[in-house]
């Protein structure tokens, strides 16, 4: 692969076409025709997964069921009728580089029904439009069922840029399309803000301070470090830290320790974000209540004597962190950025237990699979407001290993495969 067509597939996915994001992901995870960088690889196969491409779903899911070890993914992923049916779709709306993945597909025949025809109509397309690597693969002889294998020529080595980016780790996690929004419009408010100081304009005022709503297991907290992270690295916090609260850790059991208590927690907080969850817990309207509005009005002092040292990010439950918020004028006034946190699909999940599998290097059969997935989709449609969401499949998770190690403790010295892998009969709900 030519270099400069590896820069215009990285324009292209720094850009933000989720299709040349999965095709750098892909080449980058194979080291087939860059140097290898699995992590780098999975990185942009999350990303434009979390993003709907279905073709970059079924190869991070096949890299979850194996091992990172396994570099071949392009020629032994299953790839769905829908992840076809989706490329075909956008390669008709004029993406090429969706038209340059159906006619790979195609060509190769590993992992889809192999079509010649097909595949050379759509490399065409793509060639003629001015993708590079449609047109090295137009080169190469479409009869032959092996694509990949287009150039035996020494490959550059050739690493995408790397460097700690915030907003690329936040577009990164799985779902949560409508947090990521909102996250990147304040950061564009910001920077704009800056840039127009810079330039001697007055700049508008802006607040930091967040709500994050939403049910538990939506990644507020996820989030939440990573605004500070963003909020360091543009130059509003110093160390970009987080210090995560809750009631119990700002409120004294008696009289007299409320303040000192909220003020030690505020100052670990210092130059960095305070995420209180549940925050409408300091007016639960119980005998103690009298502590936690003690507790508010010393964050809200502090949070005005400190203004350029810290940043407050309140949490919880939809409509009881707003009741909290307009009850009273304090918060009313310093808090008026709302992040709304969806709760996870099915299918969002389903790749949340993948991740879970990929980190404690475990395998799954495919029928095992396929019955956490049917689990999945059951725990959705009967879900309540107190639904975990991720920790729901942290659970499922923990109880699913618990009962393969039950399985194979009865084995007679289990080999490395048979310790890794979970079997349908772990499945359990």
């Amino acid at each position: 692969m030519r270099q400069e067509t590896i820069d215009q597939l990285y324009q292209a996915a720094t850009a933000g076409d989720t299709f040349a994001m999965t095709w750098l992901g892909m080449i980058a995870f194979e080291g087939k025709y860059v140097q290898r960088n699995a992590y780098t690889g999975l990185q942009y196969l999350q990303q434009a997964s979390s993003s709907g491409v279905l073709w970059a779903r079924d190869m991070m899911l096949y890299v979850m069921r194996v091992s990172q070890t396994e570099t071949a993914i392009s020629e032994h992923a299953l790839i769905t009728s829908g992840s076809t049916a989706q490329l075909e779709e956008y390669a008709q709306r004029g993406n090429y580089w969706a038209a340059t993945a159906i006619g790979f597909l195609y060509a190769q025949g590993y992992t889809t029904v192999q079509n010649i025809s097909a595949a050379s109509r759509y490399l065409e397309q793509a060639a003629s439009a001015g993708c590079l690597l449609a047109q090295e693969l137009m080169q190469t002889n479409v009869s032959q069922p092996n694509v990949s294998t287009m150039s035996n020529t020494p490959q550059p080595n050739y690493t995408p840029q790397e460097h700690h980016d915030y907003m690329r780790e936040l577009q990164g996690l799985i779902g949560l399309s409508r947090v990521k929004e909102d996250v990147e419009s304040l950061r564009n408010f910001v920077i704009v803000q800056k840039q127009r100081e810079a330039n001697g304009l007055k700049p508008a005022s802006v607040s930091y301070h967040c709500v994050f709503s939403g049910s538990p297991g939506t990644g507020k907290t996820t989030v939440a470090r990573i605004v500070a992270g963003i909020y360091k690295e543009m130059g509003i916090l110093k160390k970009g830290h987080l210090v995560e609260v809750q009631r119990a850790d700002l409120v004294g059991e008696y009289m007299g320790q409320t303040a000192p208590k909220t003020n030690a927690k505020i100052d670990e907080a210092l130059d960095g974000v305070l995420f209180i969850d549940e925050a409408y817990s300091l007016a639960d309207g119980s005998e103690h209540d009298q502590y936690g509005r003690e507790a508010v009005d010393t964050i809200l002092k502090r949070m005005e004597d400190d203004r350029d040292r810290l940043v407050v990010i309140l949490a919880g439950y939809s409509e009881p962190i707003k009741r909290f918020i307009h009850s009273n004028p304090g918060l009313e006034s310093r808090f008026n950025r709302y992040i709304h946190f969806d709760d996870y699909t099915a299918d969002e999940l389903l790749q949340i237990f993948a991740f879970n599998l990929e980190k404690a290097q475990y395998t799954i059969t495919r029928d095992a699979y396929q019955a956490v997935y049917e689990v999945i989709c059951n725990a959705v449609a009967q879900k309540d407001e107190r639904f975990g969401n991720a920790r729901y499949v942290r659970n499922l998770f923990e109880r699913i290993i618990q009962r393969q190690a039950n399985r194979v403790a009865k084995l007679h010295n289990p080999n490395r495969e048979e310790l890794g892998k979970i079997e349908k009969e772990d499945i359990t709900n």
